[in-house]
């Protein structure tokens, strides 16, 4: 176990060096000149204005000597200047981290609770009118992107019924769960969809094992066979999904941020890539992908310990 959890801390640091450079040759990429905004604009500029805000900001260093300042100061907590605001990029993040998390915390109960529950009905009710209006309904909802859902869920729950608030998130517990509903709903509907695909698989497959069929015919009640054997055989790929499923849920905030004004990660991306505000737009994004390695790890670490099966293997191998 320990070896294990050696290779996997390893395979995250070299994922994650990576993912770092990627994210800043992107950005360092994107079409626009970070001087000329720098600069207050196009107006009356002149080439020697240009080249003193580039040598002030060190963009007119090489991109391997940009990323390692940056990587550099990362390290240390230090994520640079928002071109926009003024402010350190940290307490941008600081300040809008929080309402992220609530919203995929929410999505994250809404489709576990969900879509695992209505994968479990479908199995055990396979090849009934209930497995097909699950499956159905599930392909449904999987067809549907998260923006016309939150258009769709915005138009009937907040304009014309008037139950749910269109924007903002809250504040308090009741106030924040109170606006965040229609956000979570939007972003958990795809991922419901697929959770409970992966659900009722699961189960069909945990189901027709061997040992099932030999504690059926010694006459253990359906419903022991389905909470013992069944459910938790079937444990492992789906706390594999949900853990993949949630890790990728930050990315999926910034559409629905952005369709219901919710100041938060996902809006402060977009924000910082419609003006050019390099700094802000690298740091979110790294802490995206900083997010994802860090939870799909866990559930990679997590996954033997449900799973004696894989445990096993691993120990073989």
């Amino acid at each position: 176990m320990a070896a294990r959890i050696v290779r996997r801390l390893a395979g995250f640091l070299a994922t994650l060096l990576a993912a770092s450079f990627v994210i800043f040759a992107a950005v360092y990429a994107a079409p626009g000149d970070p001087a000329v905004f720098l600069a207050g604009g196009r107006d009356e500029l002149t080439p020697e204005r240009l080249a003193a805000v580039r040598a002030q900001y060190h963009l007119d260093e090489p991109l391997v000597v940009q990323y390692g300042r940056w990587l550099a100061d990362c390290v240390h907590l230090d994520l640079g200047r928002s071109f926009k605001y003024g402010d350190q990029v940290a307490d941008l993040i600081a300040a809008r981290l929080p309402t992220t998390v609530e919203l995929v915390a929410y999505a994250t109960v809404l489709f576990v609770v969900l879509g695992v529950g209505s994968g479990i009905l479908a199995a055990i009710r396979q090849s009934t009118w209930v497995d097909s209006a699950v499956v159905g309904g599930t392909t449904l909802a999987a067809s549907v992107p998260s923006f016309v859902a939150a258009i769709a869920l915005v138009s009937l729950f907040g304009v014309q019924l008037g139950w749910f608030p269109v924007t903002g998130a809250g504040s308090g517990l009741a106030g924040t769960l109170h606006h965040l509903t229609l956000p979570a709903l939007s972003l958990a509907l795809g991922a419901l969809a697929l959770i409970s695909r992966v659900t009722r698989q699961a189960m069909a497959d945990a189901a027709a094992s061997d040992h099932v069929e030999a504690a059926r015919a010694s006459g253990i009640p359906e419903r022991d066979i389905v909470r013992r054997h069944v459910l938790r055989n079937a444990l492992g790929p789906i706390v594999t999904m949900c853990g993949l499923v949630m890790a990728g849920m930050l990315a999926g905030t910034v559409v629905v941020e952005t369709a219901f004004g919710i100041s938060g990660i996902g809006s402060l991306l977009v924000g910082a890539i419609n003006t050019h505000d390099f700094p802000v737009a690298q740091a979110v994004l790294l802490l995206m992908v900083t997010g994802y390695v860090v939870v799909t790890t866990v559930v990679d670490l997590v996954h033997p310990l449900l799973d004696p099966r894989v445990r096993e293997e691993a120990r073989t191998a």
